[in-house]
């Protein structure tokens, strides 16, 4: 396996855990983390999706900050893969 195939599959996973989130979302309404799946989940994402969540308020009662946290994890993915394998090792 090589690095740049680790650091992209890295971010992929992160991804991941951010769609995973808001599929379970809509599975299970209750805000509290009783299940230790879903208490794991929302600790992995809660560190992006709570400081979008005070720049983007919900609108509607639609939460959009599950996909600016998306398409800002791929942001910051192609930013660093670009500045760390240049020549794409």
């Amino acid at each position: 396996m090589s690095a740049i195939a680790l650091f992209d599959g890295v971010f992929q996973i992160y991804q991941l855990l951010i769609l995973g989130r808001v599929i379970y979302s809509w599975i299970d309404r209750n805000p509290y983390a009783d299940n230790p799946f879903k208490r794991a989940l929302w600790l992995a994402t809660d560190p992006i999706m709570e400081p979008l969540r005070r720049v983007i308020p919900p609108m509607g009662g639609i939460d959009f900050s599950p996909i600016a946290a998306y398409f800002l994890v791929d942001i910051v993915h192609r930013i660093l893969r670009e500045a760390l394998f240049p020549y794409g090792f």
